[in-house]
């Protein structure tokens, strides 16, 4: 058991109304590392659930009064997640198949060995969400609200985030799309001195260059066709507060010159205009390129890249925090059922198994897409295996995302040219208005070669 689960061991409320067998499960539990809760009827069960938060609740099905379904039936208008198990000595297969329809994680019928108690604990525990444990006030951990996340991966990222939060050094933040780079960057604002001021995001991929440097810098009247009126640019509108600066790895050569003397001499002047404004910015970039081969290629400033990459954060993909995965789902899933009218109750063991397993290429943002594709064909209590097989291996059906998009249109631009042209560089770059040099970027970036096109 490592240190973190020793400082926060997860809690199990066990309710049975056989006192030996409520004694010996405390003790079987307590010696695997275990915070056990015990309660001898459901009434008593409810009223523990108030102020005592398990991560689990372990009942018996044949209890007088309230019984283990009705119990678990009203753990799940209050904790939808929780996960129950239901023991009984009376069970039958016709039992089992409707306890685990209605959602119960397992079915124990007793007499059981403790391995197989405990192996069934571990699995309940490992395949759904649990409370996540921050150091400290639960006030002092707002800033990092927004991330849902229990991984020691993540929160080994999150300590290190926070720490780098309290300077006004500029930050890279480096994943895969899809990963929430976002996020994590409000998390930084939230938690650093400019917490009061403006945060401000723009996508560098997904604004042409021309636009690019009014929406940054700003313009006055009449700057160039259709300026009838003065914009203010993001670096003053945010002026005090944090830019967020997503896919800079797609900035624009030239532009990135222009980028790197603003952050030198700290002041914005506007296209048009012969006024320079001083400014007091945070600059947190983010990509999902590895820039210092951008370097190397000539389509990334060596010198804005020292300037933006003061202190490094690598953000995890999903797949190496598989343990967050239940929290994201579950989340995912109550903000699909807060927008329509299906009742489901959660995710079958099965198809919660196969989630965490899934390689998730497209990361959070492709978790999302398949619990919204599951909750939008479930006609049953609990979206089942087949359901998240399906939306899996629909993945290709997703709205590609626009850095996606734009490199496949870059690409087939390029192969077309290439093939009209019979390979002759300096034809197809006059036909797209670029010059050799940069044509001959644009194909070593989508690694095409013109003497296969002279070839064929």
């Amino acid at each position: 058991m490592n240190n973190k689960e020793t400082q926060h061991p997860e809690k199990i409320l066990i309710v049975d109304d056989d006192p030996s067998l409520l004694r010996l499960l405390g003790i079987r539990l307590a010696a695997a590392g275990y915070q056990v809760e015990s309660a001898e009827n459901a009434k008593v069960a409810l009223g523990i659930l108030k102020t005592y938060h398990p991560q689990l609740v372990i009942s018996d099905l044949r209890m007088e009064g309230i019984d283990g379904m009705a119990l678990f039936e009203q753990i799940r208008i209050q904790h939808p997640s929780m996960p129950v198990i239901i023991m009984t000595a009376h069970g039958t297969i016709p039992d089992a198949i409707n306890a685990t329809k209605q959602g119960v994680f397992s079915f124990l019928t007793k007499p059981f060995e403790s391995q197989q108690l405990l192996s069934t604990v571990k699995q309940a525990l490992r395949l759904q969400p649990q409370p996540i444990h921050h150091q400290g006030d639960v006030a002092n951990n707002d800033w990092r609200a927004e991330i849902i996340s229990r991984s020691t991966v993540m929160e080994l990222l999150l300590a290190q985030t926070k720490q780098v939060a309290q300077s006004d050094f500029s930050l890279l933040i480096h994943s895969q799309s899809g990963t929430g780079k976002e996020l994590l960057a409000k998390a930084i604002h939230k938690a650093s001195p400019r917490k009061n001021k403006p945060f401000t995001a723009i996508n560098c991929a997904a604004i042409p260059e021309q636009l690019l440097e009014s929406e940054l810098f700003g313009h006055s009247k009449g700057a160039f066709t259709g300026a009838d009126k003065a914009h203010i640019g993001l670096f003053q509108a945010t002026n005090g507060g944090t830019l967020f600066l997503d896919e800079i790895g797609d900035m624009p050569l030239n532009f990135q010159i222009k980028l790197l003397r603003v952050l030198q001499e700290k002041e914005v002047r506007p296209v048009g205009s012969t006024q320079a404004f001083s400014i007091d910015v945070r600059i947190i970039a983010a990509t999902h390129k590895n820039l210092q081969q951008a370097i190397i290629e000539g389509t990334f400033r060596e010198d804005l890249y020292y300037r933006l990459n003061v202190v490094e954060l690598e953000l995890p993909p999903l797949a190496a925090r598989p343990e967050d995965i239940p929290l994201l789902a579950q989340h995912f899933l109550k903000e699909c059922l807060a927008k329509t009218n299906i009742i489901i109750k959660g995710f079958a063991q099965e198809a919660m198994e196969l989630l965490i397993s899934a390689p998730w290429p497209g990361n959070i943002r492709q978790l999302k897409n398949v619990v919204e594709q599951s909750v939008a064909l479930c006609s049953e209590p609990l979206i089942g295996e087949h359901l998240v097989k399906k939306a899996l291996r629909n993945k290709t059906q997703q709205l590609p995302s626009f850095q996606e998009a734009r490199d496949k249109f870059e690409r087939d631009y390029l192969a077309t040219l290439l093939k009209i042209t019979a390979g002759n560089v300096s034809q197809a770059a006059r036909i797209a208005q670029r010059n050799r040099t940069e044509f001959y970027k644009l194909l070593n970036r989508h690694h095409l070669s013109a003497e296969a096109f002279r070839e064929s």
